[in-house]
């Protein structure tokens, strides 16, 4: 008769006989992450620029679009993408859901990691390079962004951490995630004690060496008194 420990010697062995779930949940996992902070990126610097823009009108769209993106679950923004677009008629794939939905979400606080990059920048050297000629985009491409740069590296690392750790809500639309073949594994075989402990080992293989680069590099720049831009942390 089988041992009923969560733990039992048996079900480990039941749970790496079925691994091929897990590495293609880690997989897809990685995917989804990677095309994710990419979109993030590209949004996040973009929300920033328009923050710290001296129209009004392009500093109220990004303003609005960090409002309504940090301060509205991503569970729910995720829902809406997967029913309520398709109730529309604009079917996507969970895929696509998670590339987007994530995107979407840490965009808005990377922007936010980037205009706190923008204003850290003294003001005087905005117009020193307004003074030689330099027009926004410029003073922006060749003065601000090239200098923010090592001082958001810490902040954008931990909101890559985040994002990996928050593809994990794909699970809730079958999106075939790390997290999702964990569970799936864990209703079809009761074994929920090995099946979620691997699916946390996975991430943390994923999150450790990034929050682990991001706390040295961080300490680094303290010690030789550089900035380290201060920005809110994502609510979980």
């Amino acid at each position: 008769m089988k041992s009923t420990n969560p733990f039992a010697l048996w079900r480990w062995e039941d749970l790496f006989q079925n691994f091929d779930n897990f590495s293609s949940g880690f997989l897809r996992t990685l995917q989804v992450a990677i095309l994710a902070l990419v979109l993030s990126l590209v949004i996040g610097i973009i929300i920033g620029i328009l923050s710290t823009a001296h129209n009004l009108i392009l500093r109220s769209i990004a303003r609005v679009y960090v409002e309504i993106f940090q301060n509205i679950p991503l569970v729910i923004q995720i829902f809406f993408m997967y029913n309520g677009l398709a109730m529309a008629g604009l079917v996507l794939s969970e895929f696509t859901i998670g590339v987007v939905g994530v995107g979407l979400y840490h965009g808005a606080y990377i922007g936010e990691v980037v205009r706190a990059g923008i204003l850290s920048v003294t003001k005087g050297q905005q117009e020193a390079a307004y003074a030689q000629g330099f027009s926004y985009t410029q003073t922006m491409r060749y003065i601000i962004l090239p200098q923010m740069v090592k001082g958001i590296l810490p902040p954008l690392t931990n909101q890559a951490v985040n994002l990996i750790k928050n593809t994990s809500v794909l699970a809730i639309i079958a999106g075939a995630d790390l997290m999702y073949a964990a569970d799936s594994y864990a209703s079809f075989s009761l074994n929920y004690g090995p099946s979620y402990v691997v699916a946390g080992l996975l991430y943390f293989i994923l999150c450790f060496p990034l929050a682990t680069f991001s706390r040295k590099y961080e300490e680094k720049l303290k010690k030789n008194d550089s900035l380290v831009v201060d920005i809110p942390e994502v609510m979980e």
